[in-house]
């Protein structure tokens, strides 16, 4: 009986030890900043576009196939504008017959004179990173490959991305291609992303066509009559070898791979409401970018929290009214259209504060608003500014939605005062005007 205790004691003790040592590693993660053997990498809200953590996020690096990413935004978005449907169905051309047929790309093996349905292509490109399907979309769409990159970089202008260049619609290198590289590029061109733009892809995808992640967190499909598997690993895969990546609540989003990108991969999970996006580039293995991912994911989970940090309505505090000219009022207040909801770290919800910008084109030279005001009107913006000592990240795009500023509006409407009304005020300013301009001159007489 007291040999069981005692195992049961010592058995107690070791599973606290255990514990311990977990808590201090978490600890030591985040105290080191993670600590990332990535090139570069970012951690991004998906909701807010708020940056939680970056390494180098603005270096352009070769993304190998999270270019797909891309295509499979533009397929997306063909379907919506009824361009295409998903059961639309092509046949495969020579060119992505050859990659396909190319062994050193692990194709699904594509054949010609047969119809594929988009859904199907698409599945092939989202979930196993097949090359060839995803050119034959390019051709679906565009006409050719050349026509497709040419969509490709209007749409990543259209979206801010700042350090950036599409090559091809899958992520290898030009020279893979042969003579069939994209007219207008070089045979030597690659794709280029940095993991800010990458991320910004990623936010636009999942915020845009949300049922993307509903194909790309299938972990195992078929296609032709064969098994394909997902690259992502932190998905639930059965098998010991990939079983260890797995992460609760990843549902995409893409790896990518080659010898010049290395291993990189932009993930997203979600979590009680909360939705992270993470990129990792230039990693040395599959092991290491799923490893990097998950340390990201951890950081943002364990201390972030959506918190509304200002609600609707709200008036910063010396900043509640601006004087207004020509109206029936002298002023008006001013306030934030919609609630301010960022995620923080605990205790740090003091440490943010509204800077207001009101348009210069609806202000007169002496700072005022003019009449007629309506109410709600829009009038500016007010921008969230961290004051703690740590460094503050900022947000996904200077540009969209997803900047961290916020609409700033008037609270009532202002009539434009009469005519009578403007005259005697204008009489008013005459004399007022005179009046000061005798006391200036008094007091040079006697300075």
């Amino acid at each position: 009986m007291r040999k069981n205790l005692k195992k049961v004691l010592l058995l107690a003790v070791a599973s606290i030890l255990v514990f311990t040592s977990m808590l201090t590693a978490t600890k030591s993660v985040q105290a080191n900043e993670l600590d990332l053997v990535s090139e570069s990498a970012i951690l991004v809200d998906g909701e807010t576009g708020k940056v939680l953590y970056a390494k180098n996020p603005d270096v352009a690096l070769p993304p190998a196939s999270m270019t797909k990413m891309m295509t499979e935004y533009l397929v997306w978005e063909a379907v919506e504008n009824g361009d295409i449907t998903w059961d639309t169905t092509t046949e495969i051309s020579d060119y992505p017959y050859s990659i396909s047929a190319n062994n050193s790309f692990s194709g699904v093996g594509l054949k010609q004179q047969q119809e594929y349905t988009v859904k199907e292509l698409y599945e092939a490109m989202a979930i196993n990173s097949d090359n060839a399907t995803t050119i034959a979309l390019a051709e679906l769409i565009a006409g050719s490959e050349s026509e497709f990159v040419k969509m490709m970089n209007e749409k990543g202008e259209e979206m801010g991305l700042q350090e950036f260049k599409f090559v091809n619609s899958t992520g290898l290198d030009n020279e893979d291609l042969g003579d069939n590289y994209p007219e207008g590029t070089n045979p030597n061109d690659t794709n280029l992303l940095s993991a800010r733009s990458a991320a910004l892809l990623a936010y636009h995808l999942v915020n845009d066509y949300e049922e993307a992640l509903e194909i790309s967190s299938i972990p195992q499909t078929t296609f032709g009559g064969q098994t394909i598997n997902n690259w992502n690993y932190m998905l639930s895969h059965e098998g010991d070898n990939l079983a260890s990546f797995y992460y609760e609540g990843v549902d995409g989003l893409k790896t990518g791979f080659t010898e010049l990108a290395g291993y990189s991969f932009t993930g997203t999970a979600e979590r009680n409401g909360q939705r992270l996006i993470t990129v990792v580039m230039k990693t040395g293995s599959e092991t290491e970018r799923f490893e990097e991912t998950a340390k990201l994911l951890d950081y943002g989970f364990s201390n972030f929290e959506n918190t509304e940090l200002f609600s609707a309505g709200y008036q910063e505090e010396g900043y509640e009214t601006v004087p207004v000219a020509k109206g029936k009022e002298d002023q008006v207040s001013i306030s934030i259209q919609d609630s301010v909801n960022v995620p923080i770290k605990a205790d740090e919800k003091d440490l943010y504060r509204l800077e207001y910008n009101i348009d210069q084109d609806k202000l007169n030279e002496d700072g005022e608003l003019i009449a007629p005001l309506e109410a709600n009107e829009a009038i500016g913006t007010a921008k969230l500014v961290y004051d703690g000592e740590t460094e503050d990240y900022g947000y996904i795009s200077d540009a969209g939605s997803n900047t961290g500023e916020f609409t700033l509006v008037t609270d009532e409407a202002v009539e434009k005062s009469n005519w009578f009304m403007l005259t005697l005020q204008a009489i008013g300013d005459f004399f007022v005007n005179i009046f000061t301009s005798a006391v200036d001159w008094i007091k040079g007489l006697f300075s």
